[in-house]
């Protein structure tokens, strides 16, 4: 074999190892309610392992043919059971991290493949052992187990490694949608009758099935997912309003929409096990098409109080298949508060005093809504029952309309509210009678 032959095989062999080889070129650590996520980036595909040792705890993770080209020493372990992580080489080309912890911990881990927005991941989760064992119950009760509360299920988009949409100035999606959340949380824990339930209350991935797990665990009456919408055109803007479809979307805005918030998944890092198919059968059955129907409903109403504040990108609730909307037992809608990828509309959304209106306006939309459809059992039901209930006009009421659907003479409900004449205006309160 000649020099220059020797010579092209090392570099042919040099090249094709070089293509199996995933550095580690970043590490990322998060902290939920119930597990710490670590996220190792990598240069590429690689195969790894991870075991669990004891005296003193800690849990080994392999990675073959790896390198590590960041520091582990800039992690906030504070709030984790996280102590110590240190790294080493095994086997002369592995490289193998130790993470030593201060309390036991269920480890998992999983690869992500790149995406168009991410590069090849490697995620281990640590989920607390006393979380798993004793999960709060929510309090549902007000005075009495037959006047329950309203629970109304609170999901703030995105989280974690998964930022959403990013606005002019570098504006994070997921940061707006949790602001407007905690002050949505805000005004239902000021209501009487009703208890909110944050889904994420902090910088965290929760994957789309685990939004609806949650949901279902605090028998939550409604799930309002909140979402601050992005094109490719910056002249895009308006609020929407969606509901589930399980056919085809009303437009191809919904249906582009509702594809990118279902690829959620692969950026914010959820494994198989945290995914799946809802099956075409839940969603033909009796309990889906009634659950569907209040969402359009209930949406309707959030819709018509958005408009006092925000231009609408559609005038109608609008639907496509958005896998966190798919509860077959709780009436769930999702709100695209505004388009963050438009300017004007992104400097709205970024300030307090927006977020605030916002908040203000779905708030009275899902109130509405429950005073006039209280679920059976609950305080307002009993409310209603006895006449001590209470209605916020929307934009677009009559009062002859609110009549109707309280099944109150017209002529009553002007004499119970004191009213010389018919006009009404969105925002007023009105005391109904018993019907």
């Amino acid at each position: 074999m000649s020099r220059a032959c020797w010579i092209l095989g090392v570099l042919s062999f040099l090249v094709s190892s070089s293509v199996w080889a995933a550095d580690v070129h970043d590490v990322r650590l998060w902290r939920a309610p119930d597990h710490t996520r670590i996220v190792f980036d990598l240069t590429g595909p690689a195969e790894h392992s991870l075991f669990v040792l004891s005296n003193p705890r800690r849990i080994v993770l392999d990675i073959q043919d790896s390198n590590l080209r960041t520091s582990l020493t800039d992690l906030k372990l504070a709030s984790t059971p996280l102590s110590v992580l240190r790294s080493g080489v095994r086997d002369g080309d592995d490289l193998r991290i130790v993470m030593e912890v201060s309390a036991e911990v269920d480890p998992r881990s999983f690869p992500l493949q790149a995406n168009e927005q991410a590069g090849f991941r490697l995620v281990v989760d640590l989920y607390d052992n006393a979380t798993q064992q004793s999960a709060p119950a929510i309090k549902k009760s007000v005075n009495e187990s037959t006047k329950r509360d309203v629970v109304i299920a609170i999901d703030a988009g995105h989280g974690g490694e998964d930022p959403g949409a990013i606005g002019p100035n570098r504006l994070r999606e997921k940061d707006v949608v949790l602001a407007i959340s905690k002050q949505l949380k805000a005004l239902f824990n000021a209501d009487v009758g009703f208890q909110p339930v944050m889904v994420r209350s902090g910088d965290y991935y929760v994957s789309l099935k685990g939004r609806r797990d949650l949901a279902r665990k605090h028998k939550a009456d409604l799930l309002v997912s909140i979402h601050a919408d992005a094109f490719k055109r910056k002249q895009a803007h308006g609020a929407s309003v969606y509901a589930l479809s399980y056919g085809g979307a009303t437009s191809t805005s919904a249906a582009f929409l509702a594809q990118r918030e279902n690829g959620s998944d692969l950026l914010g890092g959820a494994s198989l096990a945290d995914r799946d198919d809802v099956l075409a059968g839940v969603l033909t059955d009796m309990s889906m098409n009634s659950m569907m129907d209040t969402s359009l409903r209930l949406g309707n109403q959030v819709l018509r109080n958005v408009d006092d504040i925000a231009r609408l990108h559609k005038k109608q609730v609008e639907q496509a298949g958005f896998a966190v909307l798919k509860s077959p037992d709780i009436p769930s809608i999702l709100v695209e508060t505004g388009f963050i990828s438009n300017p004007r509309e992104s400097s709205l959304l970024g300030t307090s005093a927006y977020q605030k209106k916002m908040a203000r306006a779905i708030h009275r939309g899902i109130k509405g809504w429950f005073s006039t459809h209280p679920p059976s059992g609950t305080l307002l039901a009993w409310q209603k029952r006895q006449g001590g209930q209470q209605y916020i006009v929307a934009r677009g009421d009559t009062l002859s309309e609110i009549a109707d659907r309280f099944s109150v003479p017209l002529a009553d409900l002007k004499s119970y509210n004191s009213m010389n004449s018919s006009k009404i205006l969105a925002g007023q309160k009105l005391n109904i009678p018993k019907s």
